[in-house]
């Protein structure tokens, strides 16, 4: 697995009055592939949270996938990004890490998860409705198993992009109902929270599957506010350094 390492966008994402991160002895290490909507999310949480970390680039069609190496799984045995190192632990799972950060940096940064008990339950269900039932059914390795029953590349990369498109118009749909109920200028109120972490992200996969946004009006509205902040243009894969 080539890996590139790389200055932290997040310094660039930092904003003055934001509290400090808490102090580490080594800086994390972030295993990234800068398409990737899982690794995007972290990104975004690391730089809003404002966590200085190293990228190092994980391609996930090079050489069959980079993820797919031995090398890469003794970090995550599920061959997948984005993985993790901080505090001297490997964590896995976009949600899991970024629910890590809020838990150990609460006062770091832009504060993803609301108080109440019953706003963190919306969110993380909002969060979910995307993490669990839209971007996993239209991600590589279910896309690749999909491809494999056509015979034809021309069958292929149209019933990809097919698939692609009903899984995310399915999904929201049912998104876009729950934000009418929650959404101020971001998706549930004027403050960033998870939902939007994972909504960005989504929402261009959407783009790349042809996804006719203007369906999806509310979607869109918080998306293109989120996208203005400076943590979210750290984090966009434009800004990778591997992107291609």
């Amino acid at each position: 697995m080539a890996a590139v390492a790389v200055a932290s966008p997040a310094k660039r994402a930092r904003e003055d009055e934001a509290p400090a991160a808490a102090a580490d002895a080594a800086k994390p290490v972030l295993y990234s592939y800068w398409r990737s909507t899982c690794s995007w999310r972290v990104r975004i949480a690391l730089a809003l949270k404002g966590i200085d970390y190293e990228y190092k680039a994980v391609h996930l069609l090079k050489d069959g996938g980079e993820q797919l190496k031995d090398e890469f799984a003794a970090l995550n045995p599920m061959r997948e990004v984005p993985a993790l190192v901080i505090d001297g632990n490997t964590l896995t799972q976009s949600m899991s890490i970024i629910e890590y950060l809020e838990d150990t940096r609460p006062t770091a940064g832009v504060k993803l998860l609301p108080g109440s008990a019953a706003e963190r339950a919306k969110v993380r269900a909002m969060a979910q409705m995307i993490g669990c039932d839209i971007q996993p059914v239209q991600n590589l390795r279910v896309l690749k198993r999909f491809m494999a029953e056509f015979s034809t590349q021309e069958e292929k990369d149209a019933k990809k992009l097919e698939w692609g498109k009903w899984v995310i118009e399915t999904g929201f749909r049912g998104l876009e109902a729950a934000l009418s109920t929650t959404a101020g200028k971001y998706a549930c109120g004027d403050e960033v929270t998870l939902v939007d972490v994972l909504l960005v992200p989504q929402e261009y996969n959407a783009g790349r599957f042809g996804v006719d946004m203007s369906a999806f009006p509310t979607i869109a509205r918080v998306c293109a506010a989120a996208k203005e902040l400076p943590a979210f243009k750290a984090a966009d894969p434009s800004e990778m350094p591997d992107k291609f």
